[in-house]
């Protein structure tokens, strides 16, 4: 299965996900493309929408002490739900759909949530740090969110300008 990023503005970002009923061969297809896909474009996470397909799965594998993301690190989650949340951090997050933009964005510190893996197995998960902020980044994608839509007004205008001029460039690069 041939994977491409969506990219920001792309409207397709913008989709909330349908829920997973089906544990089947093609979920397991899907969720196998990513990783080489997410790891391939040095992402920690990565959210099915982002490649296109509108559906309540993401892919994490936070990289260890080494830098490295080994797969039996991979987390595949489906249908999450938090349960649980408490405290809050601030930390700088990038995005494989809003390439090379980062920004300093406030999340929980602390979460539970309650998901599904590939086979329909019911998990919980209690994360903090990284593995909690990049779970609530990806499963904002679920609902069509993207991490930009937390900066200020001023900020997101500033954004807006900085992207298009970037893109700009990149299109006359190539």
């Amino acid at each position: 299965m041939k994977l491409t990023i969506v990219e920001y503005p792309d409207k397709r970002l913008r989709e909330k996900s349908c829920e997973v009923k089906d544990f089947d061969d093609s979920l397991h297809e899907l969720l196998d493309a990513m990783n080489p896909l997410m790891i391939s474009t040095n992402g920690i996470g990565l959210a099915a929408i982002q490649v296109g397909h509108p559906i309540r799965a993401l892919i994490l594998n936070i990289p260890d002490e080494e830098g490295e993301q080994p797969p039996e690190n991979l987390l595949e989650i489906i249908n999450p739900v938090m349960t649980h949340k408490s405290g809050e951090t601030t930390y700088q997050e990038g995005c494989l759909s809003v390439p090379q933009f980062y920004e300093d964005i406030k999340r929980y510190e602390n979460i539970i949530i309650n998901y599904q893996d590939r086979y329909g197995n019911t998990k919980t998960l209690e994360a903090n740090g990284l593995l909690a902020i990049a779970i609530q980044h990806e499963m904002d994608h679920l609902e069509g969110i993207l991490f930009i839509d937390k900066l200020s007004y001023a900020r997101r205008k500033k954004f807006e300008k900085e992207y298009k001029k970037m893109q700009k460039e990149r299109k006359n690069s190539k």
